[in-house]
């Protein structure tokens, strides 16, 4: 039905128009604070890392390997002497010092050898004796011929001498021939005489020198059976086992009541000994390395750190043998380092991780590695400022040491670069330090944990 004209409206419609009017307007205001809302920025989370100081302190060179230990000295303890084992004097795994006793080899065979040549020793000794004796009388035999023939030389030149004298009165006819032939005869007899006698100086100089012959064979004789005595002595000192070094047992390889062979035979071995005070650690670097060490160790002693296996606490010792060739197969140059091992915590066959110091440098400036990022400008560090905000600033590293980094410019002690969280990170980003380490000057943390370098709370 329409509505005349200048009818009038109900009060209750009014009321709802007014009320539909009310609600456009909210939903306009909204409208209009939403948009002025996005138009304004919207303010980022601070980002958690983790920080270090920068420190400055004295930096070690070093080169890290793995190494070996082995024993200083090792010995193989066999039988020189064959016999019955009689008696262990050691235990296994027994600390031994040089001199101690430590087997006891049946000695009854040996002494009967020894004696044996004793026997012999003395037979031959009465044969010398026996043998100069005869010397000494056939010398004098000598001393009396060559006497004698003294005398009838000088009783030969006499009858000579005469037979001359009356030869020349008979040519003078003042004697008679009978008395000249008697003189010439005497003459021609002292002569004869005297060749007997140097027969019988050269007869007895003859024997004398086979005298001297069989002294010098029958000392001979002496001779090899003292060396015969010496040996048995020396093979029956091999009954009693002892220790030729300081060191600590293996396992006894044969007991009380085995029977043992002389000559180093495999099935002679008795016992094995390593001496591990002091003791060697042995190692490889790489060849490229070599120039760098001669250099340093011409200077001095090389310092060598070792860790054993399942030891915390490392061990030093002195680089003492460098080897005289490369290995040619794997590039490495191998080192030996004695360590005095008083405490016994290095073991022959045990591995070790070895640091070997060449030099330190001094007043270095370090932070750790996992601070240096890398990037297409080059390395690179957030440092945090004061106002918790990072700042991306180049660096230049000079090498590396284990887990921390020495640089070489860009950085500079005290200030604090982040460690952790570096992806999230862009330059100006403001951080919020839940890691060791504080920024210099920061002041109070946001968090209320109180000022720079006091207790901190690290990152979960």
């Amino acid at each position: 039905m329409s509505r005349r004209r200048g009818a009038r409206v109900p009060e209750s419609a009014t009321h709802a128009w007014r009320l539909l009017l009310v609600l456009l307007a909210a939903v306009c205001a909204a409208c209009g604070d939403t948009k002025a809302e996005s138009k304004q920025p919207q303010r980022r989370a601070a980002v958690p890392v983790a920080v270090a100081v920068v420190e400055q302190k004295t930096m070690p060179l070093q080169i890290q390997a793995i190494g070996t230990v082995e024993a200083y000295t090792a010995v193989s303890v066999k039988a020189q002497a064959p016999g019955e084992i009689l008696r262990v004097h050691v235990k296994e795994g027994q600390d031994v010092r040089k001199g101690d006793l430590l087997f006891t080899i049946d000695p009854r065979l040996l002494d009967s050898t020894l004696a044996q040549a004793q026997a012999n020793l003395a037979k031959d000794m009465v044969q010398v004796q026996q043998a100069r004796a005869v010397l000494e009388r056939d010398q004098a035999r000598v001393a009396q011929t060559r006497a004698a023939l003294a005398r009838d030389e000088a009783q030969a030149r006499n009858a000579e001498t005469q037979a001359q004298r009356y030869a020349d009165l008979f040519k003078r006819e003042l004697i008679a021939r009978e008395q000249y032939d008697q003189f010439r005869t005497s003459a021609e007899a002292f002569a004869a005489t005297v060749r007997a006698d140097e027969a019988d100086v050269r007869s007895a100089e003859e024997t004398v020198r086979a005298d001297q012959a069989a002294v010098r064979a029958a000392e001979q004789l002496v001779r090899a059976d003292e060396a015969a005595v010496e040996n048995a002595r020396v093979q029956l000192g091999y009954t009693t086992i002892r220790s030729p070094i300081d060191g600590r047992t293996g396992s006894v390889m044969m007991t009380e009541g085995n029977v043992v062979r002389a000559g180093g035979t495999s099935d002679s071995t008795l016992l094995l000994i390593n001496q591990i005070r002091p003791i060697y650690v042995s190692f490889t670097v790489p060849q490229q390395q070599l120039p760098t060490i001669k250099r340093y160790m011409a200077s001095g002693r090389l310092q060598v750190a070792a860790v054993p296996a399942g030891d915390p606490r490392p061990v030093g010792g002195v680089v003492t043998f460098i080897d005289n060739a490369v290995d040619a197969a794997t590039g490495t140059i191998r080192l030996k380092a004695t360590f005095a091992n008083d405490e016994g915590r290095l073991w022959p066959g045990q591995f070790a991780n070895v640091t070997l110091t060449l030099a330190s440098e001094a007043d270095a400036i370090v932070v750790p590695s996992q601070a240096v990022q890398s990037g297409q400008q080059g390395p690179y560090v957030f440092v945090v400022k004061a106002d918790s905000t990072v700042e991306l600033r180049p660096v230049v590293p000079a090498r590396t040491q284990g887990g921390e980094t020495i640089i070489a410019k860009g950085l500079q002690a005290g200030e604090s670069v982040v460690t952790d969280g570096q992806p999230r990170l862009t330059a100006g980003a403001k951080v919020e330090v839940r890691g060791e380490g504080r920024p210099a000057e920061s002041g109070r943390s946001d968090s209320g944990r109180g000022e720079p370098g006091g207790k901190r709370e690290r990152a979960p």
